[in-house]
């Protein structure tokens, strides 16, 4: 699981570094002193679980909980325990006050774990795939895709939209469930909300693809990988 921390007191951030360490399911991808930057940072980039602070200067912890990712899992860790009350409200994982007890830690982190592969478990039941099209799970049925007839993929929350020339398709689960699931060498995700099929990109440039009538943004930290993919798969021809 990719995990961040965001906590105000780096000696805290430290101890949770060393805790995180222990634990080989865990990978820590950076840490963050406010929640702010950390928002940015999510905006792009996959997370699955955050160890957060709560009692922290600009945006607290509980109002950065409210806007993350349904997928994306919390563990508070906290000096007061005043706040567990707030912390139901956000669905968080647990609730561990500092000074944290490892064996707490280990306890809280395995209940992520497993909660976070409910999560996948039941997002990959909502597609299944064959060798050219998936079935789609949408309002009560299921819709035979075939791979070669989708544009691209647009990920709203909760609901991914799978744009066809003439028709879309709403379903409940994560752009990044449904881009782990489609050929990779074929659809390229571009930036955080879009995965694109590369047989349909008519024209690019620096900041933009431009599929049909639709032009869409390529992400700054997409935009590397997105070059990378078109000079090696010659994606245009």
């Amino acid at each position: 699981m990719r995990c961040i921390i965001v906590d105000d007191e780096p000696i805290a951030r430290e101890g949770i570094k060393l805790l995180v360490a222990e634990i080989p399911q865990l990978e820590l991808l950076t840490s963050f002193n406010n929640a702010e930057d950390a928002s940015v940072f999510i905006h792009d980039t996959t997370v699955d679980l955050i160890f957060l602070d709560i009692n922290m200067p600009g945006i607290n912890g509980i109002e950065f909980a409210h806007n993350i990712p349904r997928q994306t899992l919390i563990i508070f860790t906290t000096a007061y325990s005043q706040y567990a009350l707030d912390s139901y409200e956000v669905d968080a994982i647990d609730y561990l006050v500092k000074p944290i007890d490892p064996v707490k830690f280990r306890k809280a982190v395995n209940k992520a774990i497993i909660y976070h592969s409910l999560l996948i478990n039941e997002e990959k039941k909502r597609v299944d795939v064959e060798d050219e099209y998936i079935l789609v799970k949408s309002d009560r049925k299921y819709f035979k895709v075939n791979l070669n007839e989708i544009l691209f993929v647009e990920g709203l929350k909760d609901y991914v939209i799978i744009q066809m020339e003439n028709q879309r398709i709403i379903s409940r689960m994560t752009l990044k469930s449904i881009h782990e699931l489609l050929p990779q060498s074929i659809f390229i995700r571009i930036n955080r909300s879009y995965i694109i099929n590369t047989k349909y990109i008519d024209s690019f440039d620096n900041n933009d693809v431009f599929i049909k009538n639709y032009e869409i943004g390529i992400g700054s930290s997409y935009r590397e990988d997105f070059f990378k993919s078109i000079a090696t798969n010659n994606a245009l021809y």
